[in-house]
């Protein structure tokens, strides 16, 4: 599995407890952001990165922390074909992945610990889309992620 990562000046310390979490697991990283604690990178300049990662499927899946996470996601949205969701607990960072197949979570290192960032990433990258749920759910989840295709077609060209 490769992993790409990225944070603001906000999200740093929080990307460098789950650089280390992912090189610990054995997991190949591309990183994104500042080089230290004191060096400011907007958001919107590492979102693109990591969400281009995605899109160009040079990683399997990644992980945004800004200060909220919402900035990150954001425009990490606005790449075709790129589901990033912005989560606060380990079940929603589960959940999507499992029902809306998101490939890049994102979180706020204001508001997200250590633990539990680690926690969120963990059950992040083990859960896998409809995996886990009822079949006539699995197939209604298929559909709409087809739909959501069609949607992003219409609007992207």
């Amino acid at each position: 599995m490769k992993i790409t990562i990225g944070s603001d000046k906000s999200g740093y310390p929080l990307r460098k407890s789950i650089e280390k979490y992912l090189e610990e697991k054995g997991i190949e990283i591309t990183v994104y952001g500042p080089e230290d604690a004191e060096t400011a990178v907007p958001f919107y300049q590492v979102a693109p990165m990591v969400a281009k990662d995605i899109q160009e499927k040079n990683a399997d899946l990644g992980i945004l922390i800004c200060g909220t996470g919402m900035g990150m996601s954001q425009v990490a949205n606005k790449f075709k074909g790129v589901r990033a969701a912005c989560c606060e607990t380990v079940y929603s960072a589960k959940m999507c992945r499992v029902i809306n197949d998101s490939q890049i979570l994102c979180m706020g290192g204001w508001m997200i610990a250590e633990t539990l960032g680690i926690a969120m990433t963990e059950a992040f990258l083990n859960a896998s889309f409809t995996v886990g749920v009822e079949e006539w759910r699995k197939a209604w989840l298929e559909n709409a992620k087809g739909e959501f295709g069609k949607l992003e077609d219409k609007i992207y060209g």
